[in-house]
């Protein structure tokens, strides 16, 4: 089916409250590192301000700041993701600063990596500048959720989205359209990959204000602390 301008697609969304390839299978040895403390054990993250350069000192500067000491994973869902870093043992959301710009379509055309298993990216709203301090961990690949490359031109001369092909489409219009964001992968699992295997198996049902994939048992951050 053509089009002749970009139309209002269904949006990809993923998270409730706020969330919603590795790119080199060498491990960075000057990519920052942040130790997770939690009570279903450790795991240890890199990230790649190289790459997302905003991402990373906004969720560094959350380390920094003992941000997520004390909160928990409060949506696990066994075949998607492991999401946490807003809200505390009693379900109370923490004060976050400004959202950070979303970054996600620049740290691919960098080389960044997709939202593949291990990998951690920003969790949103639906807006997609709206990521603040929660994250989520891949524990499976999910295509869907990686950012969509715009093509070259102005007006894009062909368009191709979830089957439909779109022509001599106005580039601001796909540029800025919510579905096409995607999630900013930053980072990934470096060690410690059998704790989110733990975590994401773990019994889910409804906790606090969340109806559905809140862990029947908490799973707290003890503390996360930047280790280089």
């Amino acid at each position: 089916m053509i089009y002749k301008t970009f139309r209002t697609i269904a949006p990809v969304i993923v998270a409730g409250t706020a969330l919603l390839s590795i790119a080199s299978s060498a491990f960075a040895e000057d990519a920052p590192k942040v130790k997770f403390a939690t009570t279903a054990g450790e795991f240890v993250v890199e990230v790649y301000p190289d790459k997302a350069p905003k991402t990373v000192e906004n969720f560094l500067q959350y380390v920094k700041d003992k941000h997520y000491d004390g909160t928990i994973f409060h949506r696990v869902i066994e075949n998607f993701m492991v999401q946490g870093g807003g809200f505390d043992g009693k379900y109370v959301q923490k004060k976050v600063r400004p959202p950070v710009v979303h970054e996600g379509r620049e740290a691919l055309a960098k080389g960044g990596a997709k939202n593949v298993v291990g990998t951690l990216a920003m969790a949103r709203t639906n807006d997609p500048q709206s990521a603040t301090a929660q994250f989520f961990i891949n524990v499976k690949d999910n295509a869907f959720l990686d950012p969509t490359p715009i093509p070259p031109g102005d007006p894009v001369p062909r368009f191709e989205y979830q089957g439909q092909v779109y022509e001599n489409t106005p580039r601001s219009n796909l540029v800025n359209a919510p579905q096409l964001f995607g999630y900013t992968v930053f980072g990934k699992v470096v060690s410690g990959m059998d704790v989110i295997q733990k975590i994401k198996s773990i019994p889910t049902g409804a906790g606090g204000p969340f109806p559905t994939d809140v862990p029947k048992t908490p799973i707290f951050i003890n503390s996360a602390t930047l280790v280089k």
